[in-house]
């Protein structure tokens, strides 16, 4: 099988109202809106797949749920940094669709239609607990972590999440969120939307 691993920082946003109760109920509940939308946007500082670097690459999963997570039939597809080269794109292809292990093995049953590929410039910016990411037309999203109340200058997060990324997520709400590929198409500005944030290290 092949080798590989990949480090940096994820975010996502979603259509879910705050707190998305996908996060609380292990995917059991009905999302707010009857489906889930969502973007997970992961940016690698350090990465290779058989020798190809991913150094620097961003990339967003862009995903619909028809209705509790659980149950599956996804249907969606990425978005890659124009800049990536095409064994690039074929690596975080290869990962993202868990056919060469790691977390995404888990998720692959859930998606019933990936529909494909898109490239476009990706703009990545973070600023402590903001985290914000463009990618042409197709997407632009943001994200502020809730402050604790209890200690000053920490962010909430939960704890032994069902997530792919990572089991140990800041909470946080979207600022905006467009999302306009694969047929999904959601556009907030409320302030009151759910996201997460989490480094992530992955390997098979």
């Amino acid at each position: 099988m092949s080798k590989w691993h990949i480090e940096g920082q994820y975010f996502e946003t979603c259509n879910c109202e705050y707190l998305c109760p996908c996060i609380f109920t292990n995917s059991e509940a009905l999302p707010t809106e009857g489906n889930c939308d969502f973007a997970i946007t992961m940016k690698i500082d350090k990465g290779e797949k058989d020798g190809v670097s991913l150094d620097g690459l961003a990339y967003i999963l862009l995903m619909r749920s028809p209705g509790v997570m659980a149950e599956g039939n996804f249907t969606g597809g990425l978005i890659i940094d124009e800049k990536a080269t095409e064994e690039q794109v074929e690596a975080i292809t290869a990962i993202m669709s868990g056919e060469v292990g790691g977390p995404m093995a888990d998720m692959a049953p859930l998606v019933a239609e990936f529909k494909g590929i898109e490239k476009r410039p990706i703009e990545y910016k973070q600023d402590g607990a903001h985290y914000s990411v463009k990618a042409g037309e197709l997407l632009d999203h943001a994200c502020e972590g809730v402050p604790s109340v209890t200690v000053e200058g920490k962010i909430l997060h939960i704890e032994y999440a069902d997530h792919p990324v990572n089991h140990r997520l800041a909470l946080a709400k979207a600022q905006h969120s467009k999302f306009n590929a694969f047929g999904i198409e959601w556009e907030d500005s409320s302030g009151e939307r759910n996201a997460h944030y989490a480094p992530f290290s992955w390997t098979n």
